[in-house]
């Protein structure tokens, strides 16, 4: 008799009328504004402008979503395209089924495309928003617990997920794998946030180390996953992604501190600041052209003439001195 356990809930969804409410969608939808809200706080403590991030998420989470759900769909075909399965299934999102893996590549591509039309470095845009993507997994994740999949082996530890009899699955209680990465994504987050503090990344850098860091997680948990998934040489392509993309994320961290060490000092254009710069510019300059008052002055005093000893003007003539200066002469 089991004495605990996780329980999951009867359906993902609830209809709302003819509106049907899925869970997953919502864990994806609040994840995506959590990690815009962080993403901005730590766009503006860099120097960046409000507004910036959600502008080019706007771009980055339509292709992050697309990219998503064409890896798993590549990577778990079967499940379509193979007999008695329907391809349509395919397009059915809300069912669950996303990869991270083309979510993040296409997502780049479309933030590159947001930050190209910014003139904002991509880089810098990644890494003020790598700790809120994490944070968007850990929620998202918890979409695979209303949809009742992505569990781990059978187990009766006093945290064990505990699954309902249905399509595809054996009721029983397993390993909460959403719920073990649901928590390593919220310590990566953390990692990101510190270690940007500490050592001031830049160029990349913390992006680069969120996907290191997510990686090793992910290859552990994914271990544990019974669901099914192609294998490689006795492991899940999943755990062998996790793997290349490790290597490939520290190598760019090693190389990038290398070449390009510190952080960005300017990470967005200010165009009205450039404005203001140059209107001042040009005040200073009419400002030294312009003839000091004094200078003026002294100027006046020296063409009217300094006073003489009897008070009148050096410049003024006694006519009547001059006339006996004449004569003695």
């Amino acid at each position: 008799m089991d004495l605990a356990y996780i329980p999951s809930p009867s359906t993902g969804v609830i209809h709302l009328g003819p509106i049907p409410l899925r869970g997953y969608a919502f864990c994806i939808i609040i994840g995506v504004f959590v990690a815009v809200w962080l993403g901005n706080k730590r766009w503006i403590a860099r120097g960046g402008r409000p507004g910036t991030v959600a502008d080019i998420a706007v771009w980055a989470v339509p292709f992050g979503l697309v990219g998503g759900r064409l890896y798993h769909v590549v990577t778990d075909y079967q499940l379509y395209f193979s007999e008695g399965q329907n391809w349509v299934d395919a397009f059915k999102i809300w069912e669950g089924g996303l990869g991270i893996w083309g979510a993040i590549a296409l997502g780049a591509l479309g933030a590159w495309i947001g930050c190209r039309r910014r003139g904002i470095p991509l880089p810098a845009w990644a890494d003020a928003l790598a700790p809120g993507i994490a944070l968007a997994q850990a929620i998202g994740r918890w979409g695979n617990w209303f949809n009742q999949e992505l569990y781990g082996r059978a187990t009766d530890l006093p945290w064990a997920l505990k699954i309902s009899e249905g399509d595809n699955r054996v009721a029983g209680t397993y390993h909460p794998t959403f719920l073990y990465e649901s928590l390593w994504c919220i310590g990566v987050a953390l990692l990101v946030i510190w270690a940007d503090r500490r050592f001031k990344l830049g160029h990349g850098r913390a992006f680069a180390l969120y996907v290191a860091a997510y990686c090793v997680g992910r290859g552990w948990i994914e271990y544990m996953r019974v669901d099914e998934a192609h294998h490689v040489l006795g492991l899940r392509l999943n755990v062998w992604t996790s793997i290349v993309v490790f290597v490939l994320a520290v190598v760019y961290l090693v190389f990038s501190a290398r070449l390009r060490p510190g952080r960005e000092e300017i990470v967005e254009p200010d165009p009205s600041g450039d404005r203001d710069r140059s209107k001042a510019g040009s005040k200073a300059g009419s400002a030294a052209d312009a003839p000091d008052a004094s200078d003026a002055a002294e100027g006046r005093e020296e063409l009217e003439g300094s006073p003489s000893a009897d008070g009148r003007p050096d410049g003024d003539v006694n006519t009547a001195d001059g006339t006996e200066a004449a004569k003695k002469s």
